[in-house]
């Protein structure tokens, strides 16, 4: 039965702002209170999907949040109205209303891990929400990020969901941004690769000093157990302290894997030696052959990948064996990196052709193409058990084109924040969207 790597790109929301709410992402911190273009984020993205769903790929679309969240204003303190809480906290605690406008869940790499059939210990999907609970703005996501990923991938004979686990930060969970998967074909038994930033209870491994570590080896481990994933077909490895006081939030801001590749940065890992040899010792048992990329220091520093997110790529698999790398624009206006990028091409190696996005929107507030997708590996029969509301297809492309058009600013300041028809703008948007993917009742707005 044919198998593949499904990426459903998270579709930004009307709300997308640059609040600077991000410690330790240097994009998102830099950037800070300019305005943003929310209608050019949303069609930056579709274009993306538009473009690897012509190129052959498999592409879905995962349905933004509802925001301002009032309700999680209203657990703060804020009552009244709906117009009075958010006019309150605008003038009580601007920085919480920012929080609650927090377009973020575009990022959807964050929004779950996902262990495909073929590694399960019961043969379905499994999901498990990340609880984001780093970061407060990022925390409040996962109730609904739960519930369209349950109206998407909603048959119990195929899909298994896990609630987020527990809201401490013993369990810091960062979902897929901190998780990648190997195997020789995504219908066979793979190598899941989880990577954490520090454990919460044993003191033998190192912190970073500046910035948090987000992701947590206990988290990691719970995710694996959840998932009925056996001790032989994962391995977990540390992630390098001194690259996350650097800017590297997650993984996926240094590293990228796919199929039976690892494309990493010098610098990404501790004990790398001892890292890559479990990969390719647990890889070989299930038929695969590891194989490693290592983009050396000397090439390509470490904020030169920061600033460049050179990492921050998708590795897709294309039908003749060869690999395609989607990176951001801004890998283009890296001297280093795009010179980098040309040898790697044309040394006839694993990766043979790089494509150019402009997601500038999204890459300005931190996030580059690996964020902006999460990827679900499907067989045939799992993949018609989709709902199909939400995979891509040019009438659909078409469809949410217009319906961006329709209901998105051009223009959107934290002043603009304040402003209750926001709330009202976004409600009538998801509303209509729900329809046009087929989510039914998702949001807070609509059950409540």
């Amino acid at each position: 039965m044919k198998s593949y790597e499904v990426n459903f790109d998270g579709l930004v929301g009307p709300t997308h702002n640059y609040g600077g709410l991000s410690y330790g992402n240097v994009a998102s911190q830099s950037n800070s209170q300019q305005s943003s273009n929310p209608k050019e984020a949303a069609l930056q993205g579709l274009a993306k999907m538009k473009a690897l769903m012509e190129m052959g790929f498999q592409q879905g679309v995962l349905a933004p949040q509802e925001r301002p969240d009032v309700a999680a204003l209203r657990r703060l303190g804020f009552s009244g109205s709906d117009a009075q809480v958010i006019e309150r906290a605008a003038k009580d605690a601007m920085p919480l209303l920012v929080a609650s406008c927090s377009a973020s869940s575009m990022w959807v790499a964050n929004a779950a891990t996902v262990s495909p059939s073929a590694d399960t210990a019961d043969g379905r999907v499994h999901f498990t929400a990340a609880n984001l609970n780093c970061k407060y703005h990022r925390s409040i996501e996962h109730p609904t990020t739960s519930r369209v990923l349950g109206a998407m991938f909603a048959d119990q004979k195929h899909f298994a969901h896990h609630a987020a686990l527990p809201a401490v930060a013993q369990f810091g969970d960062e979902g897929a941004a901190n998780h990648t998967r190997f195997c020789r074909d995504y219908g066979q038994a793979g190598v899941e690769f989880f990577v954490f930033g520090r454990s919460a209870f044993d003191t033998r491994y190192p912190a970073p000093q500046k910035y948090p570590a987000r992701q947590t080896l206990e988290a990691s481990q719970a995710v694996a157990r959840l998932h009925g994933l056996s001790e032989d077909g994962v391995v977990y490895a540390q992630q390098n302290p001194s690259v996350i006081d650097q800017g590297v939030f997650h993984n996926d801001v240094i590293a990228v894997g796919n199929g039976e590749v690892l494309f990493y940065h010098e610098d990404a890992f501790l004990e790398t030696d001892k890292m890559l040899a479990e990969l390719q010792a647990k890889l070989g048992k299930r038929g695969g052959n590891f194989q490693s990329i290592c983009v050396p220091r000397s090439q390509v520093t470490v904020e030169d990948a920061v600033r460049s997110y050179l990492f921050n790529s998708q590795l897709l698999s294309r039908a003749d064996g060869s690999m395609l790398l989607i990176v951001p624009e801004e890998c283009r206006g890296n001297e280093r990196v795009w010179q980098y990028l040309q040898g790697l091409t044309s040394s006839g190696g694993l990766i043979r052709e790089v494509k150019v996005f402009d997601l500038k929107q999204s890459m300005q507030n931190g996030g580059g193409p690996a964020c902006l997708r999460l990827r679900v590996a499907l067989n045939q029969t799992e993949l018609a058990a989709v709902n199909p509301g939400v995979i891509m297809t040019a009438p659909l492309y078409d469809t949410l084109t217009q319906w961006v058009d329709k209901h998105y600013r051009d223009r959107l300041s934290e002043n603009d924040l304040a402003d209750p028809q926001l709330l009202l703008e976004c409600r009538t948007a998801l509303d209509e969207l729900t329809q046009i993917l087929k989510l039914g009742a998702v949001y807070p707005f609509q059950i409540n």
